[in-house]
């Protein structure tokens, strides 16, 4: 047997009966998250177990949960380094960087040697991906137990075969909501639909883990088995085209992330495991260099952190409500400017549920109208990503929406020079979460930045 690797991230621990643990412990961290280094050391375990003599192996835990999904902060320094590189060697730079974690968990899968995971805690994103290239999985039955992929939420896909596995094991019905809406199963949830294998008591999940690896188990994957039957592909591929049809009637393309989910259903499914999950990497490589994911990290992610903690120590920005009432302020104006051009009440209720503002519908139409800078045509300062309001508009509710968004842009200007780069954050995610300002876009802040800092007139 070769010698084990050096792990820092994990440790190996030897158990009964030539069984060993693969424990997930990060130094120095309250929770597990797949790090470079993480994916790196995994790795390297998958490679070291094929060539071992273990008779099994169980994947748990050595924090309160399992694990959270992917290291963000790693995630921003990677999308800035793919989006330096050349425009036409950016997916090749993403899909080299992101892929390894995908041929780390196959590498587990296949490697000859049977796999349980003992799951307490949360299981989320990478974590629960993880999870489904085990052969077993056992759960906690604890209310904080859950699987869940949420990587949509802050636009982006699951991209080490999350996409992939979960249709295969559950179906592709049963799989949407999960991957694109982020909903959470509960144990007994996963188990009822096929993803949990059992439910134990907290404490009895590494046991029960044991039994089932000394049970001298097939260690293949059902979706490797030469007689393993998909179901009906046609069927379901008509499922993925009717969840297209819904996204696009709710939200049209504003937000990628769910149309490249679907895309990885509807390219992967009907190909091998190893042809899927290469396939799903290509969609996310693209998806990973549009602003979209990175805008809603920055916000829904980053900022809401940054936000619950400020505002729990009551230290949020003290310019955030007079910033607020500047936004309020300068959309009734352009509003009130379109009313006096004659634009119809519907066309610019319309265009307030364009931008999806329609809740903080009543605070416009009390706000005072503030006066701006003229809005024009938004156009990147930069590198355009071909947002759809860029250039000419000739839809009279996207034509008033795009203003509405220039007038949020330039009502922040006044601000962006004095406030840190962590305060811009906050303030847009409290407008996100207030008054509904579009996710994808960041918020004002990240939209002025977008613009290269300067409003069009």
């Amino acid at each position: 047997m070769t010698d084990l690797p050096v792990f820092r991230e994990f440790r190996v621990e030897s158990a009964r009966e030539g069984l060993v643990h693969l424990v997930f412990d990060m130094p120095d961290r309250s929770m597990n998250v797949f790090s470079n280094a993480a994916i790196h050391e995994l790795g390297r375990f998958a490679a070291w177990l094929r060539d071992s003599d273990v008779a099994g192996v169980v994947i748990r835990s050595g924090k309160s949960a399992f694990c959270a999904g992917a290291d963000l902060n790693e995630l921003g320094v990677a999308y800035d380094m793919i989006m330096q590189s050349p425009r036409g060697e950016r997916g090749r730079v993403a899909y080299d960087h992101f892929f390894p974690l995908s041929q780390a968990l196959r590498a587990l899968e296949t490697s000859g040697k049977p796999v349980a995971a003992a799951i307490n805690g949360l299981a989320l994103g990478g974590g629960c991906e993880f999870a489904l290239a085990a052969h077993y999985r056992v759960l906690t039955d604890s209310p904080r137990t859950a699987l869940g992929l949420p990587e949509s939420l802050v636009g982006l896909l699951p991209g080490a075969g999350g996409t992939q596995r979960l249709p295969r094991l559950v179906g592709v019905a049963a799989a949407l909501p999960v991957l694109l809406e982020g909903k959470r199963l509960s144990p007994v949830e996963a188990m009822l639909a096929g993803v949990a294998d059992i439910v134990v008591p907290v404490g009895e999940e590494v046991a029960a883990a044991e039994r089932w690896l000394l049970s001298k188990p097939r260690p293949t994957q059902p979706w490797d088995e030469p007689d393993w039957h998909k179901g009906d592909e046609p069927a379901a591929l008509r499922t993925v085209e009717q969840a297209r049809q819904a996204v696009l009637a709710a939200s049209g393309d504003r937000y990628p992330a769910p149309l490249a989910i679907l895309d990885c259903i509807a390219g992967g499914f009907p190909r091998p495991m190893d042809e899927a999950i290469a396939w799903e990497m290509d969609v996310f490589s693209r998806l990973i260099q549009r602003p979209e994911p990175r805008n809603m990290i920055q916000t829904l992610f980053l900022g809401k952190l940054e936000f619950e903690k400020r505002a729990k120590a009551a230290s949020l920005p003290t310019e955030l409500d007079t910033i607020e009432t500047a936004i309020l302020g300068a959309l009734r104006f352009e509003i009130e400017t379109g009313k006096a051009a004659g634009l119809p009440l519907d066309v610019i209720d319309a265009a307030v549920q364009e931008l999806g503002i329609g809740a903080a519908a009543a605070r416009l139409h009390t706000a005072l109208p503030v006066p701006g800078a003229a809005a024009g045509s938004l156009v990147a300062g930069g590198e355009s990503a071909g947002l759809w309001f860029e250039g000419v508009l000739t839809d009279p509710v996207q034509a008033l929406a795009a203003r509405l968004l220039a007038r949020s842009a330039a009502a922040v200007s006044p601000y962006a020079d004095r406030l840190a780069a962590a305060d811009q954050r906050v303030i847009d995610y409290a407008l996100v979460a207030s008054l509904g300002f579009p996710a994808y876009l960041g918020g004002p802040f990240a939209l002025r930045r977008y613009l290269g800092g300067s409003i069009p007139g």
